[in-house]
């Protein structure tokens, strides 16, 4: 999907094209059947040209299969054709084998040349039409007939209607379909098995066998049709060219709500940078850096720690020095809560703290009561009847709104943007990743921000607004408005601890997962081609895809099955790769997975639903938005909340951008620093001005022993007030301790408040490091 063009060169008319493909052999094929030969067929899908996969006749007891079969593609030009060649062994008892797939990239085929091709084993919107169904019932019906109506690749798939069910209601039922024109759509009809003579259209063929296939781009535009016919009832249908507005915004800029609120941002952030800075002068536009806090997750402890350190961003006037505010996991919890205060970081943050407080040490039994119980049950299947997907993820949301609130929380994603319409707050961006069946975290994940604005995946450059997320979209067009989901659902999602699986749990107790790659991951090579065609930059290798075996199949089933995913409604279905996608600067940025180049037939787009998670599956991180090139994020205050190893976030944070050619500064610790951390580092990259400046703040009980506030010693009657355990294998601030007492939540509250406030130097160094950054940059001068 090309996100930088025009909207008008996104539904401009392209070319099409025949492509015609004869099959004609295979050779040396290898056997699945202990005690036979292989009996192989060959499928054919080309998924961007048509819905239906074809397929060869079967060659009986045959290694060397001939098969000489042709078949035919309307192919559009503008977007990656990659024509997929899946090889078969047929079985009468168990299910087919798949050998191997051949994925080619038709693009480097020359116009009006036939050529012999012999495979060695070595985003834009498209047309989108609606096609309109009428059933007109003549007279009710003793018994009940059933119509069913169906097109491959469209939006709907299928629909029925009963005849005679509601004709004294409703004699006449009306529905569409929605689909690619450019796709070879089919309507198949199935009419009433009773004996009934007919009158078939001109477009309707002979109705064979009570059944009707029609080609629809074959009909007329917007003129009705008659398909078939009797005394009683009539099936009429009609095809009109949908609208060429998108409800999608496709596009790698920001959008023009979080634009319009970094301009009204900048004004606060600069007077409170004139003001903690001490500067004489007001600072000018391009000298105003950018501030983040990025939070990392980790349940009730990382919640109760944010409060702790906002409130002292507040005390030293900091919070209106920052631009943006990023969480997942228990930080959204602090987030969310915050939000629903229109001017929070205008105010004293004590009130929030003792309410929060309230509900974290309480007890979380009742939460099991017969009543609360009723409840979930209520609002599951509320949700579910609304056309939402609903799992154990969802039950998780219900609890964390018992966990945190007094009763129902309505508050949902996009009541926040009265929080930051006048940029009085930092924008809140929450983050999660996408994942796919059948593949582990690692394997494949995809960053998915969330902002009071719009909810969007930035590796596609698609969003929609945060009031549409879980809504049905078929080719950047909204099919079904469904309600917008409650805050609690998307605090479950992004702290789900139900998405785990064994290779997440295998490999965060061992170096790493090749064993299991190894054993378990299907072979993606690219091989050669005969005769070699000449090829342009868009245009992608030939890979052989050879499916893992029996054994090796069960092994990655067990291993990558995850207890839940959240799953939504997919904004990017039906949405198809530009050729050159694989040419796009940002689509390069976040390319990660291993279907980026080999597969894109197996993306995110052609998928029903997003597979959402917890984000610390992947990186213990929020920091990816910051790191978008539109942002221009200058400083990035890391505050790690995480449990276990301090510095792993920020080590795998390091390795990630270093390995996707992301600017950020190489922060490294000593053996000896790993062994004692401080409170705080400043990481900066003096030779590359593009990567932020790092502030990490590791939540380590250090000098807070000793002092209880910056300067001032404990005396030894408070001493025992500084014994704060955050990393020992007993801290009571575990992942899974969802309840503190009152001594524990306090503790921490004081010991990430303290740490901020101890370090107040750093922190202003690095704002002041920023500026002199920003100055120079602008008058291309050396610092």
């Amino acid at each position: 999907m090309d996100a930088h063009e025009s909207l008008s060169h996104l539904v401009e008319t392209s070319p099409c094209y025949m492509l015609t493909v004869r099959v004609i052999r295979a050779r040396n094929l290898r056997r699945t059947d202990t005690f036979s030969h292989t009996d192989c067929y060959l499928i054919l899908w080309l998924p961007t040209a048509s819905s239906i996969q074809f397929r060869t006749k079967s060659v009986e007891n045959s290694k060397d299969p001939v098969w000489n079969e042709t078949f035919n593609f309307m192919v559009h030009s503008k977007v990656k054709n990659m024509l997929e060649l899946s090889i078969y062994d047929e079985d009468n008892i168990s299910n087919d084998d798949h050998l191997f797939t051949v994925r080619f990239d038709i693009s480097g085929l020359p116009l009006n040349e036939k050529v012999l091709m012999h495979f060695k084993s070595n985003p834009k919107s498209r047309q989108v039409c609606c096609l309109e169904c009428e059933v007109q019932e003549k007279k009710a019906q003793k018994t009940k007939q059933e119509l069913s109506l169906t097109v491959k690749g469209s939006h709907e798939g299928h629909q029925k209607r009963s005849l005679g069910s509601d004709f004294c209601i409703s004699p006449t039922w009306q529905s569409a379909f929605h689909y690619v024109k450019y796709k070879q759509p089919t309507l198949d009809v199935r009419l009433p098995k009773k004996d009934l003579d007919y009158a078939f259209g001109q477009y309707a063929g002979n109705g064979e066998e009570g059944s009707l296939k029609v080609q629809i781009n074959s009909l007329p535009t917007k003129k009705k049709i008659m398909l078939a016919e009797n005394n009683e009832f009539a099936l009429h249908v009609k095809t009109e060219d949908c609208q060429n507005v998108l409800d999608v915004r496709l596009g790698y800029d920001l959008c023009p709500q979080e634009q319009d609120f970094l301009g009204k941002r900048k004004n606060i952030v600069a007077g409170a940078l004139k003001k903690v800075l001490g500067l004489e002068r007001d600072l000018q536009d391009h000298e105003i850096p950018v501030v983040a806090i990025m939070t990392t997750g980790n349940s009730t402890r990382s919640l109760t720690a944010l409060y702790g350190s906002l409130q002292a961003l507040k005390k030293l006037n900091l919070i209106d020095c920052t631009t943006y505010l990023t969480g997942f996991s228990g930080t959204t919890w602090t987030m969310a809560n915050l939000y629903k205060d229109a001017y929070w970081s205008q105010k004293d943050l004590d009130e929030q703290i003792s309410e929060t407080k309230r509900h974290v040490t309480k007890s979380k039994t009742d939460c099991f009561s017969m009543e609360r119980l009723k409840y979930y049950n209520r609002q599951l299947l509320q949700r579910k009847q609304e056309g939402q997907k609903t799992s154990c993820i969802d039950l998780w949301g219900l609890l964390i709104e018992y966990f945190l609130n007094d009763g129902k929380d309505k508050h949902k994603l996009s009541d926040q943007q009265q929080a930051v319409n006048e940029g009085q707050n930092p924008l809140p961006i929450y983050t999660a990743i996408n994942v796919k069946e059948k593949y582990s975290t690692m394997d494949f994940n995809e960053w998915v921000e969330f902002t009071p604005y719009e909810v969007g995946i930035p590796k596609y450059g698609v969003y929609v607004r945060a009031e549409d997320f879980g809504s049905e979209f078929f080719m950047g067009r909204l099919m079904k408005k469904l309600p917008e989901t409650q805050i609690c659902y998307l605090q479950g999602m992004w702290s789900s601890v139900f998405s785990l699986n064994l290779l997440y749990i295998w490999n965060k107790s061992h170096s790493s997962e090749d064993f299991w790659h190894k054993w378990t991951q299907d072979q993606i090579v690219d091989i050669e081609e005969e005769p070699h065609l000449t090829t342009r930059t868009h245009e992608q290798k030939i890979y052989l895809y050879t499916p893992a075996g029996p054994l090796s199949s069960a092994f990655r089933d067990v291993l990558t099955d995850r207890l839940s995913v959240a799953q939504y409604h997919n904004f990017l279905r039906g949405l198809q790769l530009d050729n050159s996608y694989l040419e796009q600067s940002n689509f390069q940025r976040w390319k990660d997975t291993i279907l980026d180049s080999s597969s894109p037939n197996q993306l995110t787009q052609t998928e029903d639903y997003l597979s959402l998670e917890d984000t610390g599956f992947f990186i213990n991180s929020s920091s990816a938005p910051l790191l978008r090139p539109e942002r221009k994020v200058d400083i990035i205050l890391h505050l790690n909340y995480s449990s276990g190893s301090q510095t792993l976030p920020l080590e795998q944070s390091c390795k990630y951008y270093a390995e996707q050619g992301i600017p950020f500064p190489k922060a490294v610790l000593s053996e000896d620093d790993k062994k004692n951390l401080k409170e705080c580092y400043l990481f900066e990259d003096a030779d590359n001005p593009e990567a932020p400046i790092l502030l990490f703040f590791p939540q380590v009980n250090d000098t807070f022993r000793h002092y209880k506030a910056p300067g001032v010693k404990r005396s030894d009657s408070e001493l025992k007030d500084g014994i704060v355990d955050v990393s020992s294998n007993s801290t009571p601030y575990s992942t899974y301790s969802l309840t503190f007492s009152d001594e524990e939540y306090d503790q921490l509250v004081q010991l990430s408040e303290y740490n901020i406030l101890n370090n107040q130097h750093l922190i202003l160094q690095a704002l002041r490091s920023a500026v002199r950054r920003k100055k120079c940059t602008r008058n291309n001068a050396i610092c």
